[in-house]
């Protein structure tokens, strides 16, 4: 339950984090209800992990908290307690929170309401984990096929009666498939991971809203030293049909109908670019990592934490640093930062102007 002042606007909300029932059995788990479920084993960049939505816009000291639920049936059969089987079967089509309204993107760009796939069978998600947990090593191989909570979003309409183009944009899922596999090996005191994903999808051409298909993958170590977790990621991608949009070109500049014309070229064409860089298809390849470093004192009463992330193909960084103190067993205190930066009209750039700012949490635990 949430009451308050969010980004300007007085409002009070009533979520159910989880809510769901259902058989639990030595064998077989069958449940349904409102679900979070966590696939693949890289740390806060799973490439298989289709299945749950994030609100970006959800503000706590702990970014899992963004993590919303899924109405869903789950099945999962244990052949034995080290195998089992994942089956998800999602029937209404949840997004991702982006709040593109709260940017400022000029003031002839509006929002309007978003997109949602009508509740009709055909427009359901499937989704399946072959996983498999050894002390040796843990793996798995995964398929989903539906709409994608991470979406896009097109030129619902643009309006020429001031002179100026005024466009609504609006959020619009998108179908696809993903077969994906994930590892983790320990070896001593150190923890490798690694977690890949081939996306396709159908028509994005056609469709500024559709990412072209794709191959999203993961590289991870964890380890301790000296009494520091260490856990860096290499997080990229490859677009094997990537091209570079044609830039418009103004034929006529004194013919009132090539103007249009071009305007409107011009409004696709940026709008693709900037659905490109949401999907992170800037370029063929997209490179990016991630560190984070945390460590205990004071009787593990104290717990101080660093996350930092760089991407090199769009420039763009999040520093997020963090102090916790266990005050009893039952009330625990948090402060810290969240830093994003990035070029002008990118994403960070954008939501760097809204997400920026500091944090201070006190909890109850009971």
């Amino acid at each position: 339950m949430r009451k308050g002042v969010f980004f300007g606007e007085n409002d009070q909300m009533i979520q159910f984090k989880e809510l769901f029932a259902g058989y639990r059995g030595e064998k077989l788990d069958a449940l349904m209800g409102n679900q979070i479920i966590n696939w693949g084993r890289s740390d806060g960049f799973n490439p298989t992990n289709n299945i749950t939505p994030n609100d970006y816009f959800f503000l706590s000291s702990n970014p899992d908290d963004q993590k919303e639920s899924n109405f869903m049936l789950r099945l999962k059969y244990r052949f034995i307690p080290a195998i089992e089987l994942d089956l998800i079967a999602i029937p209404f089509y949840a997004s991702s929170n982006y709040r593109y309204d709260l940017f400022e993107m000029g003031e002839n760009v509006n929002f309007g309401a978003e997109i949602i796939p009508p509740k009709e069978l055909n427009n359901s998600t499937l989704a399946a984990r072959l996983n498999f947990e050894f002390p040796a090593a843990g793996w798995s191989v995964s398929y989903f096929n539906g709409f994608d909570p991470y979406h896009g979003f097109d030129v619902q309409s643009v309006d020429w009666t001031s002179g100026m183009p005024l466009l609504t944009n609006v959020s619009t899922p998108y179908r696809k498939t993903t077969l994906g596999a994930d590892v983790a090996i320990p070896l001593g005191n150190w923890i490798f991971r690694a977690e890949a994903a081939y996306n396709t999808t159908k028509n994005p051409d056609s469709n500024m809203f559709i990412p072209l298909s794709d191959v999203g993958y993961v590289a991870a170590i964890e380890t301790n030293i000296a009494g520091v977790t260490l856990i860096g990621q290499y997080i990229g991608k490859y677009t094997p049909d990537f091209f570079d949009l044609p830039l418009p070109v103004l034929s006529n500049p004194m013919d009132p109908m090539a103007q249009f014309q071009y305007a409107n070229q011009m409004i696709d064409y940026e709008n693709r670019l900037f659905n490109r860089k949401i999907f992170y298809q800037q370029e063929k390849t997209n490179h990016a990592v991630s560190l984070t470093l945390s460590k205990s004192f004071g009787y593990d009463a104290w717990n101080a934490e660093l996350t930092n992330y760089y991407n090199f193909t769009s420039n763009e960084m999040i520093l997020r640093p963090k102090l916790s103190w266990k005050i009893t067993d039952a009330l625990t205190s948090a402060i810290g930062v969240n830093y994003m930066q990035g070029d002008s009209k990118s994403l960070f750039g954008y939501s760097s102007k809204v997400m920026n700012g500091g944090f201070l949490e006190l909890k109850v635990t009971f």
